[in-house]
């Protein structure tokens, strides 16, 4: 957690950590870092000024932002908190759901198999054939 003009006390530190693992605790497996970012852009003239901006950095994926602004730091923290989680539904499941490089295609089980070159196929003897005579 990073802050530019803006103190945050270790009670919004454990808020900001307790609503994240609520919120992304179940794409565990997927994330490998988040990091949050409170900022202040007019110090101390006050206005809708403090932005929080997360980022989840996902395996394999592309990274999720999420920014909100608000007069409030504890707005700012829970409009970025309320975006963040179904941008990192959307990202993972729309991974889960793309086929993996064309396998789903290909056939699972081979029905028949070609003969490898150079090598033909075992034959059964030839029968001769006998001709009837017509009468």
């Amino acid at each position: 957690m990073r802050t530019i003009g803006v103190d945050l006390d270790p009670t919004d530190r454990e808020y900001i950590r307790l609503k994240l693992g609520r919120r992304l605790s179940k794409f565990g497996t997927s994330i490998e870092r988040i990091s949050v970012r409170l900022t202040d852009t007019n110090g101390p003239r006050g206005g809708i000024d403090k932005i929080c901006r997360i980022k989840v950095v996902l395996s394999g994926l592309p990274s999720v932002v999420a920014e909100h602004r608000d007069e409030s730091k504890r707005a700012a923290i829970d409009g970025a908190l309320s975006r963040i989680e179904p941008a990192v539904r959307s990202r993972v499941g729309r991974a889960r759901m793309k086929p993996l490089h064309g396998r789903a295609s290909r056939p699972l089980v081979r029905t028949r198999r070609t003969p490898r070159r150079g090598s033909e196929p075992a034959r059964e003897p030839a029968t001769p054939r006998t001709r009837s005579s017509a009468v």
